[in-house]
């Protein structure tokens, strides 16, 4: 059993989140996310011009936790994207936390992608010269340029709410698969963002560490009332999501609650 292995299977203390205050203007059960009629379009006007996404309308209020699924090609990415202000809608309207996105110039448009939005990805992308606490805190250093003393400590309070309180100051070379996401998922927190998206946060994981990467994303939207958004191909992860958005062809074919088991 390798060093890492064990540290992860021996490290599952966690510990209460660091408090977040809900973002000021949104409380519990607003909308955090307006899509309507949006559509995107590649290659405008040209002869391989292809719409990927047709008109949809889409909300998704403060403390959801929701699951977006659909069959390759579908338009999930496209959308998460969107969603994610790394590419703008061909058309319709976009409002995030109160924002419209097409009134957002560049600039404005990094300063609410930074300050509203978390992203978890299926490759964890962590900065490998780097340790587990640097890496939790690099939004951080990005953003200010330094870490202070209080941030390092939010940093480290991460942490140890993901269980990784062993594990601080290892590199992600030293850590398992499970473990590096859990650093991801903490990064994505530093900043208290309102709305979370992951893009198939538990794809390259086996089954066990699958499921308690997923326990430990509900676990922070039950504690601090993070908004997820969560792509997945797995269903019986989507099941345990409290709604389950559905695309295909581009097209919102199905949204509500899981069926019962």
């Amino acid at each position: 059993m390798s060093a890492s292995t064990s540290a992860d299977q021996a490290d599952h203390a966690v510990h209460a989140l660091p408090s977040a205050p809900v973002h000021a203007g949104h409380t519990s059960g607003q909308e955090l996310v307006q899509l309507r009629g949006l559509r995107k379009v590649y290659n405008a006007g040209e002869p391989n011009e292809i719409e990927v996404l047709h008109g949809l309308d889409l909300r998704i209020r403060q403390g959801e936790f929701a699951a977006l699924i659909g069959p390759s090609g579908s338009g999930k990415s496209t959308l998460l994207n969107v969603l994610g202000l790394l590419e703008r809608g061909t058309a319709g309207e976009y409002v995030l936390a109160g924002q419209s996105i097409s009134t957002l110039d560049d600039e404005a448009l990094t300063r609410l992608r930074r300050d509203t939005l978390g992203f978890v990805f299926q490759f964890h992308h962590l900065l490998p010269a780097f340790t587990a606490e640097e890496n939790v805190a690099m939004p951080v250093r990005v953003r200010d340029g330094v870490v202070s003393p209080r941030l390092r400590e939010r940093a480290r309070e991460l942490l140890s709410a993901v269980g990784l309180s062993n594990a601080m100051d290892r590199k992600p070379s030293q850590l398992s698969g499970g473990m590096q996401q859990r650093v991801a998922i903490a990064r994505a927190l530093m900043l208290e963002p309102a709305l979370v998206l992951a893009d198939e946060p538990t794809g390259n994981l086996d089954t066990a560490s699958s499921s308690e990467v997923f326990a430990l994303l509900r676990r922070i939207h039950r504690e601090v009332s993070t908004t997820f958004l969560v792509v997945t191909h797995d269903p019986r992860l989507a099941a345990r999501c409290d709604r389950i958005i559905e695309l295909v062809d581009g097209r919102i074919s199905a949204d509500g609650v899981p069926a019962a088991s």
